[in-house]
């Protein structure tokens, strides 16, 4: 038998801690996921950040993604992958950036997304595969992203998109 079997790990022995766990509303979840999203961006944009900002941008981004799990649909759990890899990329760690461009890739194809969804998927493969130092991924996948440009639809979001392709470092 090991130490913990046969023990109740519970919170309902009697006593009070002070808190109560309470349900996350919808509401609530979108608030949160929207609003750590757009903090992840903040942190993005700073151009002094500390370890303690760049570890704070990891959990931002997983945690806004989480959120997004509760109430969003495929799109915004695609992005939320694809702002994960992102982060990872930014902060030069190329496995997490891959395995969340992969995840944000995956859920465009299982969904049938097209439009900036997928092109920003694209982008980010091409992106993590940069920062791991595979030229060859790194051109295969910028170039199936500008392909996909082509089929945006809005004018702005095929301007974004074509704008985060020229920062992917060649």
């Amino acid at each position: 038998m090991t130490d913990h079997e046969g023990h109740d790990h519970g919170h309902d022995h009697g006593h009070d801690h002070g808190h109560e766990v309470t349900a996350i509303d919808e509401e609530q979840h979108r608030a949160l996921a929207v609003g750590l999203f757009n903090h992840v961006w903040e942190l993005l944009r700073t151009t002094d950040r500390t370890p303690a900002m760049d570890a704070q941008m990891v959990h931002a981004a997983h945690a806004s993604r989480f959120h997004w799990s509760q109430v969003g649909g495929p799109e915004q759990l695609a992005v939320g992958d694809w702002q994960c890899s992102r982060v990872y990329a930014v902060l030069g760690r190329s496995e997490p950036a891959l395995h969340h461009a992969r995840a944000s890739l995956a859920i465009c194809q299982e969904a049938g997304l097209g439009d900036w969804v997928v092109a920003a998927a694209y982008e980010a493969l091409a992106r993590a595969s940069a920062v791991k130092g595979d030229e060859g991924g790194r051109d295969e996948w910028i170039g199936k992203a500008r392909e996909a440009v082509l089929a945006i639809a809005d004018p702005e979001d095929r301007d974004v998109i074509e704008a985060d392709l020229a920062t992917i470092g060649q």
